[in-house]
């Protein structure tokens, strides 16, 4: 009798030991493993960041030469983008025959010697939006302006 009280008495004390081992080689586990994770993660991570932003253009809508900036938008493109087509998925466009029209709703008055013009990194461009091939990282900005 004596033998099972010392067993019974015994074996909670061994179960909690274990468990208490066991729980701490798997926290020191986890402390280690995160430290070497975040630096892989981080590294992969910032080679996504950087294969995104090559994959994306930034489309930046104003008026009267960027004085007044209507929206800036990064977008996504895949290759061999159109910057119609671009421009047409991200925004509101109203365009005919290649020419655009309106953007969000904005548009020259009948009598407003104004257009939308655009141009990529800076430098006006020498086709139409509709022939306009876009780069990763092109600057894209469309500007409604004078024509005179």
């Amino acid at each position: 009798m004596k033998v099972q009280k010392w067993i019974y008495r015994l074996l909670p004390l061994l179960l909690v030991a274990s468990l208490l081992a066991g729980c701490g080689s798997s926290d020191e586990e986890k402390s280690n493993k995160p430290a070497s994770n975040q630096t892989e993660q981080q590294a992969s991570g910032n080679e996504s960041d950087s294969k995104e932003k090559e994959e994306t253009v930034v489309i930046t809508i104003s008026k009267d030469k960027g004085k007044e900036q209507i929206t800036e938008k990064e977008v996504p493109i895949k290759e061999d983008a159109i910057l119609m087509d671009v421009l047409k998925e991200n925004f509101q466009i109203e365009e005919e025959g290649g020419f655009i029209n309106a953007v969000e709703g904005i548009a020259p008055k009948k009598d407003e010697k104004k257009a939308w013009m655009y141009s990529v990194n800076g430098e006006m461009a020498n086709v139409g939006a509709a022939e306009y091939k876009l780069k990763p990282g092109d600057k894209v900005t469309l500007d409604l302006q004078s024509w005179e």
